[in-house]
């Protein structure tokens, strides 16, 4: 869409609620159909809404198979980076296809089709999205487990998938170690009451894995035997794929994404929010273990005929701050979609931006970043450094794409900092009290969406119908609960402060975490930065802070912690009760970059916590509970 008063942002805003089924309808004029829908939006069983259903289609045909039939086959798909090994790879869409067809032939020789599960267990290499679309491509199933989660996480996923193959790598490749996955998936199968009926290995060069007899069958061996399969009608409300997010209950949450819904909704974001085009690069900096790995290395770049990059490194390390400056300009790279935990890595190696100036990254339109808020130093780095747009964008993995963002296909708005600017179209978008009522603009209450989401969001959980109802339905009737806390401002835009567990209560005053790291990330010496409410037993809660300082920063921790405090007096007031800021070396965080601040509270609070399964490096946690103990926590009284 142009950028003209006739296509703004709020009109277009504004004809998704109004209308939303005229609007989709309209979306999903640029989805190959097998089968036309009946009927755009089935709402006959609230809280249950489906999409375009009686709709027949094949997403791995609209992904690769339609840009060959359109005479695109030469352009380029798929671009494999690989900083660990060195090793680069290009795919057209005519060759991807092939390597698809193939495996999905390697698929349906062991007896896998339509409705099956398949689990994919595998590293950041093509042969993991090659095994995504072949289940797409067969109707299939697929759950895409992080590789080199721990065996007793898989082996609960395995159960509850119960998946008839399940696709492995021998290894992952990490900066100077190699993580060998095979024998994690050998425990999980032995733990697992589910056994998979046979698993495909893909055998790295730095690992040859032990082979299972009569269960484990070379990749290679098998594509070189297989013939091609063409791609198989599903109805729209069929599932694609099931990702397992964290539960409360150490139960995983198994979100299910549906075909017809998921593709009209994903085709239609890249143009609109991202403002790309057809045969543009694209580049999502994540994992295909997650949801943007998901949507945006995978899905929706394909959709739209953009060239998705697939990089298998580090934002540092691989080998320095410098990397994700050499990919832009080696592969012309024109958005850049990753982490804020990203950038604060790179600004804490190179704070100067010394490593961005050896490369040329005239291709760059914009930087999107999501998966934790943008603080206002992070977005202001990047923006100075970068010199385009940097935009804040809010989503989760039940939505599968984003709830608020700064369209830029639509219409580039002012960027606020610590704003993911406004609601998207099709998101009807609210702030609730506690008491389930809406609140005034700028005030802070949890984040709700209004029924029905629009396509691309999740209908349900796996096998937990009454799971998703309570999880998700039951907290404010009508509405989605994000179990986010924010605010919308007056003029509509967003501001997600935290998880609602991290609004803490202070003398029965509710105040964000987010607030106040906020103002900690704004001190010159700070790269990152926590807040988590402590037990007190006068306040009931009192924010601690935990500050990783700049590289190569040499003034006294406590003169530091000393300004940071007196800094959060300032700007938030006494009410705050902010008196506290530890200097530690790292902050514990999963391994797509949230920062655990649960664990961390209840390490500082002398309660019982487990190891988080998405943990990066579980060694943080015994160095944060050292520092811990050194300020006297947890508490004795």
């Amino acid at each position: 869409m142009s950028n003209n008063t006739e296509t703004s942002y709020a009109r277009i805003y504004k004809q998704s609620l109004s209308d939303p089924e005229a609007f989709w309808k309209k979306a999903a004029e640029n989805i190959e159909w097998v089968q036309p829908f009946d009927q755009v939006l089935d709402d006959s069983d609230p809280p249950h809404f489906r999409w375009f259903v009686g709709g027949e289609l094949n997403t791995c045909f609209n992904a690769v198979d339609v840009h060959v039939q359109n005479g695109l086959g030469d352009q380029l798909a798929l671009v494999y980076d690989s900083a660990v090994t060195g090793n680069k790879k290009t795919f057209s869409f005519f060759e991807l296809r092939d390597e698809v067809a193939h495996f999905a032939g390697v698929l349906a020789a062991r007896g896998i089709s339509k409705g099956d599960r398949v689990i994919i267990y595998m590293p950041m290499v093509p042969e993991a999205v090659v095994a995504m679309l072949a289940c797409a491509r067969l109707g299939a199933v697929h759950s895409v487990v992080f590789g080199g989660f721990a065996a007793n996480e898989l082996a609960v996923r395995i159960d509850d998938a119960t998946p008839r193959a399940i696709v492995c790598a021998s290894c992952g490749i990490e900066p100077g170690r190699v993580v060998e996955y095979k024998p994690l998936l050998d425990e999980a199968i032995d733990l697992a009451t589910q056994k998979p009926e046979c698993c495909i290995v893909l055998q790295r060069p730095a690992v040859v894995a032990a082979m299972v007899d009569g269960r484990d069958f070379d990749w290679h061996a098998e594509m070189a035997l297989a013939s091609p399969h063409d791609c198989v009608p599903v109805k729209a409300t069929d599932p694609l794929y099931i990702l397992y997010t964290s539960g409360t209950t150490g139960q995983p949450k198994g979100v299910v994404r549906d075909n017809g819904g998921h593709a009209v909704a994903l085709k239609w974001t890249m143009e609109n929010i991202y403002g790309v085009k057809p045969g543009e690069i694209f580049w999502a900096a994540s994992d295909v273990g997650w949801v943007v790995g998901h949507s945006y290395i995978v899905y929706a770049p394909l959709f739209a005929g953009n060239t998705s990059i697939l990089y298998e490194g580090k934002p540092v390390g691989t080998p320095d701050p410098g990397a994700f400056w050499r990919v832009i300009s080696e592969h012309n790279v024109s958005v850049l979609f990753t982490a804020p935990t990203a950038f604060r890595a790179i600004k804490k190696e190179d704070p100067a931006g010394e490593h961005i100036s050896r490369y040329d990254l005239s291709s760059l339109k914009y930087l999107f970043l999501a998966g934790e808020r943008t603080d206002p130093d992070t977005l202001h780095w990047a923006e100075n450094y970068l010199g385009v747009p940097v935009i804040d964008h809010w989503w989760q993995t039940e939505t599968g794409w984003s709830i608020a963002a700064n369209c830029m296909g639509i219409e580039a708005m002012p960027v606020r900092e610590g704003s993911s600017s406004l609601p998207v179209p099709g998101w009807d978008l609210r702030v609730m009290s506690e008491e389930g009522e809406e609140v005034a603009p700028g005030e802070i209450g949890t984040l709700a969406l209004k029924l029905p989401l629009p396509p691309g969001s999740f209908p349900t959980l796996w096998n937990a119908k009454e799971r998703f109802i309570q999880s998700y339905l039951e907290r404010f009737p009508g509405f989605y609960n994000t179990s986010d806390a924010g605010i919308i401002d007056a003029d509509g835009y967003v501001y997600v402060m935290s998880r609602t567990d991290d609004i803490i209560n202070v003398a029965g005053h509710r105040l964000s975490t987010g607030a106040m790291e906020e103002v900690l990330s704004d001190h010159p010496d700070v790269a990152e930065c926590a807040v988590t409410g402590v037990a007190d037993v006068l306040k009931g809660q009192i924010p601690l802070g935990f500050l990783v300082l700049n590289a190569g920063c040499t003034r006294s921790t406590v003169e530091i912690s000393d300004e940071v405090v007196a800094l959060v007096r300032k700007r938030i007031g006494p009410v705050a009760a902010f008196k506290q800021a530890l200097v530690v070396k790292r902050l514990p965080k999963t391994r797509s970059g949230k920062v655990l601040r649960g664990t961390m509270r209840a390490i500082a609070d002398g309660k019982e916590w487990k190891m988080p399964a998405t943990i990066d490096d579980p060694e943080i946690l015994t160095e944060i509970t050292e520092a811990l103990l050194t300020i006297g926590y947890p508490r004795s009284e």
